[in-house]
């Protein structure tokens, strides 16, 4: 077995085989419904299609990776979903957020998302969907560009200036590119104590979106998505209220860890 490789000035070593493992876990995540060939998969590697394919087939009998019947597409296998399972059902702040959350889901009727800030991207954590015929849905384990989501925009709204992101890709015609609009769309969201997403993220749809402060930073967020067909000044405010009232309950029941 080769040495592993010494990692920038930390010192610390890093197997290649662990982080090339993990590179094709995260690549095939990225993906989600789409799975890929094994040139794709070795090109987004930078790493040979002999040893991808060694790499993918021992992925394949440990149930990380599956292969369709041709064997030619490669997405993530079960094994991945009951990781990511695990750390839903283990975090303290999921099992505290959930109930609270449904609560929230049966009083308004709307769809309600709470997720968490990574790097960039906003992870949804639960979802409650509204019952109603017009309907928003992301799945439990969906990232999105933070800046596109009022989930993201809440907590983005919370960091740094330097962690706002330069970069901005759009999800509709109406997503904040500019840098500098997103800062001042953020400015406003602290200053009124919640985020909008208007179309930003899923044409129809108006989000808002507040930080749950039981960590400092806030990485996570609580949010409510209404389709505009049916939002009334009447309905935004009895929605503010239920949101303002559950995001006390969450951070009372919640306890402060600084990180």
């Amino acid at each position: 077995m080769g040495e592993p490789a010494i990692t920038g000035a930390s010192g610390v070593r890093e197997v290649k085989s662990a982080v090339r493992t993990i590179d094709v876990i995260e690549y095939l995540a990225h993906r989600q419904a789409n799975p890929a060939r094994l040139k794709e998969v070795s090109d987004a590697l930078g790493a040979p299609r002999s040893s991808t394919y060694a790499l993918l087939r021992t992925l394949i009998g440990c149930g990380w990776v599956q292969s369709d019947e041709s064997g030619n597409l490669y997405s993530l296998g079960i094994k991945a979903l009951i990781a990511g399972t695990s750390y839903i059902d283990a975090d303290p702040y999921v099992r505290i957020v959930r109930p609270i959350l449904a609560d929230l889901a049966l009083k308004l009727d709307e769809t309600i998302h709470f997720g968490r800030l990574d790097g960039d991207q906003i992870v949804y954590l639960a979802t409650q969907e509204s019952h109603q015929e017009v309907r928003a849905y992301n799945r439990v384990g969906r990232r999105l560009p933070a800046w596109a989501t009022a989930l993201g925009k809440a907590v983005l709204a919370e960091q740094r200036p330097h962690a706002v992101p330069s970069q901005l890709s759009p999800l509709t015609p109406h997503t904040i590119t500019d840098r500098d609009d997103l800062l001042e769309d953020l400015e406003k969201t602290r200053q009124r104590g919640y985020s909008i997403d208007l179309e930003e993220n899923t044409m129809g749809l108006r989000c808002y979106g507040m930080a749950l402060h039981y960590t400092a930073p806030a990485r996570d967020s609580i949010s409510c998505s209404i389709p505009l067909a049916r939002l009334t000044p009447e309905l935004e405010k009895t929605v503010l209220e239920a949101m303002s009232g559950a995001r006390l309950r969450i951070e009372q029941s919640a306890p402060l860890l600084v990180r």
